[in-house]
């Protein structure tokens, strides 16, 4: 096992990626950057959200160097498949940062680099199908993270690590050269991606994370000796990507909400909603995240029962129950119907009404005024027109005779 090849691309993914997100940091956060014409978002927020191009950039110079120097033994063939299907997809989402593409098209991207990764490692029909559906699934559960600041950044850490002890215990030094690029680049990238972010993963570095954290977790699941309870070790430490992918589709589809229109309904927003802040939010998860990629770490070792796999599903699953009852979405703005607008416009626009009186009998022996009617002013006589409801009507202005003043004045005269 090349362990030097594996420390050595790890430093090296680290240092390039600090050096290249500090470099897009400092051009972001530029003071002279211009809008862009035709009142579109600035250059420096369109920089902040392609920032993860530095990870991809650092994770695959390191990696693509140590297949060079020769750190894959053998299987060379599966960790460039790899790499280069995690280009792709990496490069198409560069495109949809910079000009939003369709999902279908996104999707039929994703697919074919996987196809990719299948091809070159050599599986069979049935695990290819099977690799190829899980790749396309977890790439896009994984990418649905990057809504805090963050989140994806730190979970892909905990579970990259889980995946290089994994390749390192079968002893496949050529499978476990990514996870460790990826962790240590994904940590270097952290430090402007922590709460404020001033870098952010975007699109392309999410899905390259996704997707290579999923591809791999094929991968080594494919090389591992048959004796050993891979096939439900390395899916558990997925479990959060799932659980939030699965709190998203249900409680959109409660909603009658389209599952393509992303908005604040995962689970850092309702975390955020029961006053916890972001870097708490990410802490939780993160630690969710640890405990079902510890457990697979230690069934994939042998070192724990397989039944064990069952706790970190089914605790997650009740941890989405109790998050649906968090409310995502604010309710529907109630509009008035037009009768009651026409009223209140009556209301605000008529004569002052004086209050209804509803004392005793007039003095004198006259009666009362009903119930709903107003009392006349004394000297005064009013003739107020009411409905059968009760509400006083507005007479309408009387029509122009004709007459000037000065004929009114002598016929009175």
């Amino acid at each position: 096992m090349n362990v030097l090849g594996i420390i050595a691309s790890g430093v090296a993914a680290l240092f390039i990626t600090v050096a290249l997100a500090k470099s897009a940091r400092r051009a972001a956060l530029r003071p002279h950057v211009p809008d862009e014409p035709g009142g579109r978002a600035p250059r420096a927020g369109a920089l902040r959200r392609i920032g993860g191009a530095a990870a991809v950039l650092g994770v695959g110079t390191a990696t693509g160097g140590a297949l060079w120097l020769g750190a894959a033994d053998g299987s060379a063939g599966s960790v460039a498949g790899l790499l280069a299907g995690a280009g792709a997809v990496a490069a198409l989402g560069l495109v949809h940062d910079l000009k939003p593409l369709w999902a279908a098209l996104r999707l039929a991207g994703q697919t074919a680099a996987a196809v990719l990764v299948v091809c070159l490692a050599g599986l069979s029909p049935a695990a290819g199908v099977l690799a190829v559906l899980w790749i396309v699934l977890v790439t896009n559960a994984f990418a649905l993270l990057d809504h805090a600041d963050g989140l994806l950044t730190t979970i892909g850490v905990v579970t990259a690590a889980g995946l290089l002890a994994c390749a390192l215990i079968d002893g496949s030094a050529a499978l476990a050269l990514l996870p460790a690029a990826l962790a240590a680049g994904l940590a270097g990238f952290l430090l402007h991606n922590w709460h404020p972010a001033r870098l952010r993963l975007g699109a392309s570095g999410a899905q390259f994370t996704g997707f290579a954290l999923a591809a791999s977790g094929a991968l080594i699941q494919a090389a591992a000796p048959s004796g050993r309870a891979a096939w439900a070790a390395l899916p558990t430490l997925a479990t959060v990507a799932l659980a939030d992918t699965a709190l998203v589709l249900i409680s959109r589809r409660r909603a009658a909400r389209s599952p393509l229109r992303d908005t604040d309904d995962h689970i850092a927003h309702r975390l955020r909603r029961v006053r916890v802040t972001v870097p708490g939010a990410v802490i939780l998860l993160a630690l969710w995240a640890a405990v079902p990629v510890v457990t697979g770490t230690l069934v994939h070792a042998e070192l724990l029962h397989p039944a064990f796999l069952l706790l970190p599903p089914a605790g997650s699953a009740a941890a989405v129950f109790a998050l649906l009852r968090i409310p995502a979405y604010a309710p529907p703005r109630a509009t008035p119907s037009r009768t009651a607008a026409r009223r209140t416009t009556a209301h605000a626009t008529g004569p002052a009404i004086p209050p209804a009186s509803t004392g005793p009998a007039a003095p004198g022996g006259g009666a009362a005024p009903a119930s709903g009617t107003a009392a006349p002013a004394p000297g005064k006589t009013t003739a107020t027109a009411r409905t059968a409801e009760g509400h006083p009507t507005v007479p309408s202005p009387p029509a122009p005779t004709g007459r000037s003043a000065a004929q009114v004045a002598a016929e009175r005269g």
